[in-house]
């Protein structure tokens, strides 16, 4: 549409009172409710991943809120892998309920989140020990190491979730 008829356009809607509704209806397919993936909320590697979440933040909020720290860059090492593992974790959620990766197909979802379970127990399992060794019998940082070697070991098993999707099961026969 060219610029004198889109401004005849508006000027004979505004002349006539008419109003348009640049909306589309409700019966539009444009406008249907937000599509979510029930099966996945019921299924455990979803479940692993709320736990991971629960986990991560309690990690972080028992090392943030403590008031003695004895070592400053050990405790920051472990808030900022904590924090974003768990802002990581909540996105990879979000994408599966809302099935997002099947519309962003450029990228490789499942093996993008087994290097990622891989990189975060990593991470989380290095900056636990540090936090552990540095924790001196102070008990919110002791408390704060512990949950941080419960997320390592659920990141562990989301990892082998994650390993069965990407992977597929191993064949144990040979088929000549």
């Amino acid at each position: 549409m060219t610029e004198r008829a889109a401004a005849t356009a508006v000027s004979a809607s505004v002349s006539t009172g008419a109003v348009s509704n640049p909306l589309p209806s409700p019966e539009h397919p444009a406008c249907s409710t937000l599509v979510y993936d029930a099966r996945f909320l019921r299924s455990a590697p979803a479940i692993f991943i709320f736990a991971e979440l629960v986990v991560l933040l309690i990690a972080f909020l028992c090392v943030h809120c403590s008031s003695l720290w004895t070592d400053y860059s050990a405790y920051r090492f472990f808030e900022v892998v904590t924090l974003w593992f768990h802002i990581t974790f909540l996105i990879f959620l979000i994408m599966h309920i809302l099935q997002l990766q099947s519309k962003l197909s450029c990228i490789n979802w499942t093996m993008t989140e087994f290097l990622h379970y891989i990189i975060g127990a990593s991470l989380t399992f290095i900056a636990s020990t540090v936090a552990a060794v540095k924790s001196y019998g102070l008990s919110s940082l002791v408390a704060g190491s512990v949950f941080g070697f419960i997320a390592t070991s659920l990141l562990v098993i989301s990892m082998w979730f994650s390993y069965k999707v990407t992977y597929g099961q191993p064949t144990t026969s040979i088929n000549v």
